[in-house]
């Protein structure tokens, strides 16, 4: 019988953000994500599935000039999945990791050795002012995903670099949303559309849709989507908020809101909240019923 251990599902380790991104060895690597460096497929998978260790993906990035700079796991609910489950290591290209812009493209690879998750590319955006990673939608960008059949370590190569030669595409969708300014109203039917993508009613939510704008930091301010967009992000994914003009339904105040730890709800709240943003430049009304 499984033994199970007291741990919630799909929540994360990873390695401390910092504001300097730097490459990471395969020790540190292995302390954030141990499950990178399986030896094999967890007992049980189907004949069929074709074992390629992540560490061996990464050893080939690394190579192709991609370097690793952070990484994380799911915490496990059953034994048998530890040192086989999900984890997600970003990749920066390596003359990009020293540079310290606003931002800077990424390379996501999601991966397990559990038959939980095919092998997933997706492109992302590490924003330095805040150590935020953002990742960007499907509907943005195509999500490059290899299932475990019969594929070969150089497949995951090739895909790398389609997803690189889209960076010029995302940074042109980073200026559109710079270039939106939002009214007062337009900001706050972003944030209660944002609201609703964690929370299934936006009215008894532990916090209003202005909460979820108020700025962190000086950088943080500004009219524009972009910078909404991040104050957004940022508030409902790291959590931390308490709205003092929120009441549960007996009156008593509703706690600091918690952060996402998840890989799963993390990167789906990235992308969809990448997707909302997306709809705003390209002129779509978010309501604020949404």
């Amino acid at each position: 019988m499984n033994r199970k251990v007291k741990a919630m599902s799909d929540t994360t380790t990873t390695r401390s953000s910092s504001l300097h991104r730097a490459e990471l060895s395969n020790d540190e690597l292995r302390i954030s994500a141990s499950s990178v460096f399986a030896t094999q497929a967890m007992p049980g998978v189907s004949s069929r599935y074709a074992f390629v260790p992540t560490a061996q993906i990464v050893s080939r990035l690394r190579e192709a000039g991609w370097a690793p700079v952070s990484a994380q796991q799911q915490h496990i609910k059953l034994e048998e999945r530890r040192g086989f489950q999900k984890h997600l290591i970003r990749f920066q290209r390596r003359d990009a990791v020293a540079v310290k812009d606003e931002y800077t493209a990424e390379l996501c690879l999601l991966n397990s050795h559990d038959r939980s998750s095919a092998y997933q590319l997706h492109a992302g955006l590490f924003r330095f002012t805040c150590a935020n990673g953002l990742m960007v939608s499907d509907s943005a960008l195509e999500r490059i995903s290899i299932r475990h059949a019969g594929f070969t370590p150089q497949e995951v190569i090739e895909a790398s670099f389609r997803i690189l030669d889209n960076i010029p595409a995302i940074t042109a969708r980073v200026e559109a949303f710079r270039s939106r300014q939002l009214t007062y109203a337009e900001s706050r039917a972003f944030a209660n559309a944002a609201l609703r993508l964690r929370y299934d009613d936006v009215q008894t939510a532990p916090i209003g849709p202005d909460k979820l704008l108020e700025t962190r930091r000086s950088e943080d301010t500004g009219d524009d989507l972009w910078h909404a967009f991040n104050r957004v992000q940022e508030n409902l994914l790291r959590g931390g908020l308490k709205d003092e003009s929120r009441r549960r339904q007996d009156g008593r105040r509703f706690a600091r809101t918690r952060a996402i730890t998840s890989l799963d709800r993390n990167v789906n709240l990235n992308k969809a909240l990448w997707n909302l943003a997306q709809r705003d430049a390209n002129g779509e009304e978010l309501t604020t019923t949404e």
